[in-house]
């Protein structure tokens, strides 16, 4: 049977999937990583994609990490450095090499031989009615357990495929997930590809359908239950910038903003050279793409304790989603 959650938003529609985890009949699972509280075969359903924005998760999550971690996969990255700039948490679940084994983008782009997003652009431009795009993340050859049970790496991706489709001149988008931390990993994975799905219906000039996610086991580790909650009183302002733009505008913006985003992580970046690229970054990005950037600039100055170059950022970004999260994770850092 389906544990079935829907609505409008991401956030409304996360807090209805962990109140239940944690409050309705969900079963005790061991784990590896220890007890949890588990649901299986969860089915989600967000109607505005754009509103990918989780905001009743306590701790608050890191608007910063989910922005570098979807241009880390539009790029089809899988560099651990540059990621674990933007967390550095993240070798505990990911493990400690120079490259990320699960890498979404890298997956998507590369490990197959075929960049499968843009291959899903020219199948979809060329025959909107198909039924056959799959964008498969998992890889039996390098994911499968081994033959005692242990995992073969310690980043098995948690997205199994994505099967983007074309109804009524939007694009509709599944995700199916073997794997699924209601607390740790579901908000950012919506962003993820809820984004990747603005982002192609932008190059095929589409409007947005709604969002579906298959998670096959969405659950909570006990331990975890101590440290993240709800709350309730948290509800999301509607995100109103557009991340849509032709495949050529799109190709080059992106390739802008993870340029942007490596200088900004790198080590020779000056307080003077942040407050340049703050200030460029008011005319020359369009403005949903701007605001991304102005919260990552806000990040990689409160990393070097530059005060002055936060409040500059925030104050020149537009979206107050992003401000409203920001301010969020911000009152963590400080607690």
């Amino acid at each position: 049977m389906f544990n079935t959650f829907e609505g409008s938003d991401a956030n409304s529609v996360w807090r209805k999937a962990a109140e239940t985890l944690i409050n309705g009949d969900s079963a005790i699972q061991m784990t590896r990583l220890g007890e949890s509280k588990e649901l299986i075969h969860a089915s989600f359903q967000i109607s505005d994609p754009r509103q990918r924005w989780i905001t009743s998760r306590t701790p608050a999550i890191s608007p910063a990490f989910a922005i570098a971690e979807v241009f880390w996969i539009l790029s089809g990255d899988n560099n651990a450095e540059f990621m674990n700039f933007w967390n550095p948490s993240l070798p505990k679940f990911a493990g400690n090499g120079n490259t990320y084994h699960g890498a979404y983008g890298y997956r998507i782009k590369k490990q197959f031989g075929l960049d499968q997003l843009e291959a899903a652009y020219q199948a979809l431009t060329n025959n909107p009615e198909t039924r056959q795009v799959v964008i498969q993340l998992w890889d039996p050859r390098t994911d499968f357990p081994k033959s005692t049970g242990e995992p073969a790496a310690a980043d098995i991706p948690c997205n199994i495929c994505s099967m983007p489709k074309i109804r009524n001149n939007k694009l509709e988008w599944l995700q199916v997930m073997r794997s699924n931390d209601v607390f740790l990993g579901m908000p950012y994975n919506i962003i993820q590809f809820t984004t990747l799905q603005e982002i192609l219906a932008g190059w095929l000039n589409l409007e947005l359908g709604a969002y579906y996610l298959i998670s096959d086991s969405l659950h909570a580790y006990s331990h975890d239950l101590e440290q993240y909650s709800l709350d309730h009183d948290r509800e999301s302002v509607k995100n109103t910038d557009n991340l849509a733009l032709s495949k050529h505008d799109s190709d080059e913006v992106i390739s802008s903003v993870y340029s942007r985003l490596h200088l900004l992580a790198s080590n020779k970046l000056t307080a003077a050279g942040l407050g340049s690229l703050i200030s460029a970054e008011s005319s020359s990005m369009p403005t949903g793409y701007k605001n991304l950037l102005l919260i990552s600039c806000a990040y990689a100055a409160k990393k070097r304790g530059w005060k002055h170059e936060i409040g500059e950022a925030i104050e020149s970004c537009g979206n107050q989603t992003l401000v409203n999260i920001w301010n969020l994770w911000l009152a963590k850092k400080r607690g």
